[in-house]
C-alpha cells in the first residue's frame, strides 16, 4: 500500500481529534477498491501516531483490533458506491441536539449541506451487529450524514477529506441551531432552493477547510 494513503488516514484521524469531533472513541476510513477499505485501529484518534490503518473487507468478518462499529463502514460501502470515506464522530453539539430529538436545520452555509437536516437514528445502543449496521445504512439513504441519538454521527463523503470537512460542518451547524433554539425565537431556515444554491464545493471550500483542520499536523502536506 502506498505510504501516502496511510499518511492521509492518520492525518484525517488527527484532524478529527484536534477539532473535538471525537474523544477516546471514534474512527474513520476510506475505500481502497470495490472490495476493501482502510480503517483506523482501535486507539484514540489523536494518539494514532504512526500506527498503520487496517484493511477490512466490505463483506465478511471484521479483523481483530478494529471496533465493532466498523460494521457500519462495511454496510455503507456496500450500499453507497459514491462513498469514498467515512467519519464516525461524537461531537458535543450534535449529541445535544439529538437528545432533543433533533438534528441541525439549514440555518447557514454549513447546515445547507445537510438540508433539510440529517436523519436521526433513534436507538442509542452501539451499532455493533450486522443487522443494526444494515438498518442504519438504510436509514442514511443518500444523505451525507446520519445522527445517532445520544451517540454522535456517521458522516460520509466522496473522499475521506470530504467526510472530515462535512463532519466539521455538521458540528458547526449543530452549534448554531442550539444557539438559535436557546433564544426561544423562531428560526428562518434556508429554503430547498437556497440550500441547494449554497451547498457548493467550488472556490476551494473543501480544500481550505481541510487545510485548516490539518494545520500543524506532523504529516500533512501543505496546499501551495
Amino acid at each position: 500500500m502506498k505510504p501516502d494513503l496511510q499518511r492521509m488516514l492518520r492525518t484525517a484521524a488527527r484532524a478529527l481529534s484536534r477539532a473535538g469531533l471525537v474523544t477516546a472513541y471514534g474512527h474513520c476510513s476510506f475505500r481502497r477498491d470495490e472490495s476493501t477499505f482502510l480503517v483506523t485501529p482501535a486507539v484514540p484518534l489523536g494518539q494514532i501516531g504512526r500506527r498503520p490503518g487496517i484493511v477490512v473487507a466490505v463483506t465478511g468478518e471484521l479483523p481483530r483490533d478494529v471496533p465493532g462499529e466498523v460494521r457500519l463502514h462495511q454496510a455503507i460501502y456496500r450500499r453507497r458506491a459514491d462513498v469514498g470515506g467515512i467519519a464516525r464522530v461524537l461531537p458535543v453539539a450534535v449529541r445535544a441536539l439529538s437528545a432533543l430529538g433533533c438534528t441541525a436545520r439549514p440555518l447557514d452555509g454549513t447546515g445547507a449541506y445537510f438540508a433539510p437536516g440529517p436523519p436521526l437514528w433513534p436507538d442509542p445502543r452501539l451499532v455493533r451487529t450486522e443487522m443494526a449496521a444494515e438498518s442504519v445504512a438504510e436509514a442514511l439513504g443518500n444523505a451525507p450524514a446520519i445522527v445517532l441519538r445520544g451517540n454522535g454521527a456517521v458522516v460520509v463523503g466522496e473522499s475521506l477529506p470530504r467526510a472530515v470537512v462535512l463532519a466539521q460542518f455538521l458540528e458547526t451547524a449543530s452549534e448554531l441551531d442550539l444557539a438559535v433554539r436557546s433564544t426561544g425565537a423562531g428560526a428562518v431556515e434556508f429554503s430547498a432552493d437556497e440550500a441547494t444554491a449554497r451547498a457548493v464545493w467550488t472556490g476551494g471550500i473543501e480544500e481550505r477547510m481541510w487545510c485548516y483542520l490539518t494545520r500543524d499536523d506532523p504529516e500533512a502536506r501543505r496546499v501551495r
